[in-house]
């Protein structure tokens, strides 16, 4: 008697979940319902829930099922469908792709030797985006090499290509094996949404005791993906004023590197006391078309909490887009009064490391830097003249300096 497709889906989970291997995994494949259909051509999940094709996963062995399954539920658990809608809604293949990349690459070192899982096949060829060049990169990080590549190889240089699709044939590289269901994410409303993200979060933590009971303390190789969204969260403001505090703040030490000016005309020498007063601090504001009211209020205030907490000499105050729009400088004198007079500027596209190359080609080099941005950047920069810190209003991370998520009200 052949087995159901409902029974071998849940044959592939319970044997998942039973694998001391797997157990980080064990809460999230018990989220949301799982359904079987005819009208599904392979597998797809809205985010919550997963989808499977009757005769998609009739082709597949068990061992491919179990890949596709854990495939499916890796997407659930990095909250792929919404944490990067705004990447879909630019270039929807790019963003598939980028997630496919991510996981499957995980999954390859999960089970390198294929005694719980393998790569589905097709026709007898491996289906499934994986490359090595991704590794370690998270979704927006492969996102941005994919957009990179296949303006490259279009020559247009345009951003968001619609689908990609006429970009000379670079999308036919970057076909999975699965859907990914953004419209069906898209009708879960905020508080579904909301019940997922705390469904998810119980899940992982769930699944990390577990993991830990049974294979020690370590993180057992998980992803810096993952290691974020486990992080405990801390307040926001706390942060960047520590940040800000910790590197400008006046210390009580001296160096003989730089001789004290003030005595040298009588004489005495005597060394300059590290930090005896704090300097410039350079805070650039991201004001592309992606940021709103609500951001750049959020931003603004801030910048002046940390006025207060750390009375630097002098800031410079830039918005920028794909280029640096503007330069405000305020004394010590004119802080109090920063947001009621600044004025924004920008509105385009966003670069950001526009502002990197400002402050190097006027050779300003500021005790710290704060960058306030929604984390769609393109270009992060290397070469910063001070220790940066990226103020994000999404879950993106910064390859460079240290990296904040920005709780905007």
């Amino acid at each position: 008697m052949s087995i159901t497709p409902e029974k071998r889906l849940t044959r592939a989970k319970i044997s998942l979940m039973r694998n001391p291997k797997f157990a980080l995994w064990s809460g999230i494949l018990m989220v949301g319902r799982t359904y079987i259909s005819k009208d599904i051509p392979t597998a797809a999940t809205n985010g919550r829930d997963e989808f499977y094709g009757e005769d998609f996963i009739a082709k597949l062995n068990d061992k491919q099922l179990a890949f596709v399954v854990l495939h499916e539920n890796l997407h659930k658990a990095y909250r792929h469908l919404f944490i990067w809608r705004r990447l879909f809604e630019e270039n929807p293949m790019l963003t598939n792709a980028a997630a496919d990349f991510v996981i499957n690459l995980e999954l390859k070192d999960m089970d390198p030797k294929g005694h719980v899982f393998e790569f589905p096949t097709l026709n007898g060829e491996k289906i499934g985006l994986v490359d090595e060049k991704y590794r370690g990169m998270n979704t927006k990080q492969v996102f941005d090499a994919l957009k990179k590549e296949m303006q490259k190889q279009s020559g247009k240089g345009k951003k968001g290509d619609g689908d990609g699709n006429s970009s000379g044939g670079f999308g036919s590289n970057l076909k999975g094996f699965d859907e990914h269901d953004w419209e069906g994410a898209q009708e879960l409303t905020e508080a579904e949404q909301k019940e997922v993200e705390r469904e998810i979060d119980t899940a992982l933590r769930t699944g990390q005791i577990a993991h830990q009971r049974l294979n020690g303390t370590g993180a057992g190789g998980m992803s810096r993906e993952l290691g974020d969204l486990l992080e405990p969260q801390h307040d926001w403001k706390e942060l960047l004023r520590e940040f800000v505090t910790a590197t400008c703040a006046a210390k009580d030490a001296s160096s003989w590197r730089r001789v004290n000016r003030r005595f040298i005309g009588n004489d005495v020498y005597m060394p300059t006391l590290i930090g005896e007063r704090v300097g410039e601090i350079v805070v650039g504001v991201d004001t592309s078309g992606s940021i709103g009211n609500r951001e750049l209020n959020a931003f603004l205030s801030e910048v002046k909490a940390v006025c207060e907490a750390v009375r630097p000499e002098r800031i410079r105050l830039y918005y920028w887009d794909h280029s640096v729009a503007s330069e405000e400088v305020y004394e010590v004198s004119d802080m109090d009064s920063l947001v009621a007079n600044t004025k924004p500027k920008g509105g385009g596209g966003t670069d950001g490391a526009c502002l990197m190359r400002l402050l190097n080609e006027k050779k300003i080099v500021p005790q710290a830097i704060l960058q306030f941005t929604d984390g769609y950047v393109g270009d992060w920069g290397s070469e910063w003249p001070a220790p940066v810190l990226w103020c994000i209003t999404t879950d993106v991370v910064s390859p460079n300096g240290k990296t904040i998520k920005v709780e905007v009200e």
